[in-house]
């Protein structure tokens, strides 16, 4: 009998020890799983946005023919700079063949001059005249215009004033006389005429 309560005796410990444990177990289960909790609370958001809605046909429609409508503009605006790009290179490069070609005008215009003061044949002047005639409407057909001075009022714009000499007052501030003509082509001044002003 004493070997049985022995028995008895040895076993009650350790259910009571297993007991213990799991008592120990669950309470801390209980604690993490209230701390996990927390912890999975904190994590997700306090409320989620609603998923948006896909756009409907006529926003789509209206999206894409809008995108459309901007790239023909820009496609429109292209085609215009480089349409007035490329036309700026060929009159500056014109502009630069004309502003060659006054120098040639200019001997043109005192050759003629001479031939009237001397007593070479008429078809020496004729012929000069006819060079001249026949270069100056080239030009004139290219845009080139020349610049009226004698008798106007002296403009900053298109006349450098190279000497003044004393006039009547109804010739102060006038170009008096005209040194070197002066040339515009389309409207843009490519030589100013060098005049001589009245003060």
């Amino acid at each position: 009998m004493k070997k049985e309560d022995k028995s008895k005796n040895c076993a009650e410990p350790k259910v009571a020890a297993e007991e213990a444990a799991q008592a120990a177990s669950a309470e801390n289960a209980a604690e993490n799983g209230g701390a996990n909790a927390e912890a999975q609370a904190e994590e997700q958001p306090e409320a989620a946005p609603a998923k948006e809605t896909a756009p409907s046909p006529e926003e789509q429609i209206a999206a894409l023919n809008d995108k459309y409508l901007r790239l023909v503009a820009e496609f429109d605006n292209f085609r215009r700079r480089t349409a007035k790009e490329r036309l700026d290179l060929i009159t500056s490069a014109g502009e630069n063949i004309l502003k060659g070609l006054l120098p040639v005008l200019d001997d043109c215009e005192r050759a003629m001059q001479a031939l009237e003061k001397s007593s070479d044949s008429e078809a020496a002047k004729a012929g000069t005249e006819m060079i001249y005639n026949g270069l100056l409407k080239y030009l004139k057909t290219c845009g080139l215009a020349e610049i009226e001075a004698v008798g106007s009022d002296f403009d900053t714009d298109f006349h450098e004033a190279i000497a003044q000499i004393p006039a009547g007052d109804e010739k102060k501030g006038k170009v008096v006389d005209v040194v070197q003509k002066g040339y515009t082509l389309s409207g843009k001044v490519i030589r100013f005429a060098k005049v001589v002003i009245g003060q």
